[in-house]
């Protein structure tokens, strides 16, 4: 059984880049609690499926959200292929969410927005026992936002450019899809019919009893 407890979101870097993984644990509050953050540099993409599938097994199962806005559908094929079933999220800077199966298009305006308004209400909590949280708080503190005069849209980045921002955006995509994820529908309940609206033998539909009756039109 999926433990839907959990949601990892995994920022996949490019070439020397960070690839980062945050895994946020879902309270009956709707408060969500950082368990994991894991940042690795220089492995390979097989071996950060096999990572990710280990700490899934270990977690008892869980939603995997991806960033394959840079690596393209190959990495994510990879993480298929691992059984890991994820949710694909490729990050553009319009204004609308659109997605075809688990292939999902998202502006990372509404990433970032999910990580100010969980902050602003005290939804989102980092355990002082991480021993990545105070680099986590430090990539939060440097982000900011840049709004492009001639089209309007904006693009976010770190204050300087030694700066990272694959754990914020890690824990952006988990929080997103705690957040937005489709929700499933309650059955459909039906009364109970009472003893004179129950179908018995007699009932027969439009009248008919062995014989066809068509109504008179004119």
């Amino acid at each position: 059984m999926v433990n839907k407890n959990f949601i990892l979101g995994l920022d996949l870097g490019q070439a020397n880049d960070f690839t980062a993984l945050g895994v946020i644990e879902v309270q009956p509050d709707r408060v969500y609690h950082i368990r994991r953050l894991e940042r690795v540099r220089g492995v390979a993409y097989p071996d950060v499926a096999e990572k990710v599938h280990k700490i899934m097994k270990a977690l008892g199962g869980g939603a995997l959200v991806v960033d394959q806005t840079g690596v393209g559908a190959p990495v994510v094929d990879l993480l298929k292929k691992a059984g890991l079933n994820p949710v694909a999220v490729s990050i553009h800077g319009g204004d609308s969410v659109t997605h075809e199966g688990r292939n999902w298009r998202v502006p990372k305006r509404n990433l970032v927005a999910v990580l100010q308004v969980l902050l602003q209400t005290s939804r989102l909590k980092v355990s002082s026992g991480l021993k990545l949280g105070p680099d986590l708080q430090k990539e939060m503190l440097n982000f900011k936002v840049k709004i492009d005069p001639v089209t309007a849209h904006d693009s976010y980045s770190a204050w300087r450019e030694n700066d990272h921002d694959d754990m914020v955006l890690a824990t952006a995509l988990a929080c997103w899809w705690a957040e937005s994820r489709p929700k499933p529908q309650p059955p459909l309940v039906l009364p109970m019919p009472t003893k004179e609206q129950m179908i018995t033998p007699r009932h027969r539909i439009g009248g008919y009893d062995g014989q066809p009756r068509v109504p008179k039109f004119f």
